[in-house]
């Protein structure tokens, strides 16, 4: 394997890992910010627990500490990405433009769903609960 195989191929799981932490922080504000108001966000302010927005809070807080932690990753990370296409299609799309998320700025939702479904196809990477849980116990 050349020399820019060998790297690539040990850095992979690193990035992945770094990508899936970087994301579930992110998602996890959103959840914070829906559910405990920091950070704070006015639209959130009247914010009841079982409404939509309220659940898409839940999923979001919960889900981004299981992601953040690598713990069930690839399911947690299904259910996002549901949770961002029923997002994008009831929140976004309905504003016109459907093929272009930028125009009705569903861009993150979007982002979002694509990302999360990378990972509940390749898993969590290096770094996780889910990796250290697989690994064969020593003898």
């Amino acid at each position: 394997m050349p020399l820019n195989d060998a790297f690539f191929a040990a850095w992979t799981p690193r990035a992945q890992a770094l990508l899936r932490i970087v994301t579930a922080y992110l998602f996890l504000v959103h959840g914070m910010s829906k559910l405990f108001g920091i950070p704070h966000v006015a639209a959130f302010d009247k914010l009841q627990l079982f409404s939509l927005i309220g659940v898409a809070g839940i999923l979001e807080l919960v889900g981004g500490v299981l992601l953040l932690l690598g713990l069930f990753t690839r399911p947690v990370a299904f259910v996002l990405c549901g949770e961002m296409a029923f997002a994008y299609f009831i929140g976004h799309a309905g504003g016109g433009h459907v093929l272009v998320p930028m125009l009705n700025r569903g861009e993150l939702a979007v982002l979002y769903c694509f990302v999360f479904l990378f990972f509940a196809a390749a898993g969590g990477g290096a770094w996780s609960l889910d990796a250290v849980r697989r690994r064969p116990a020593a003898a």
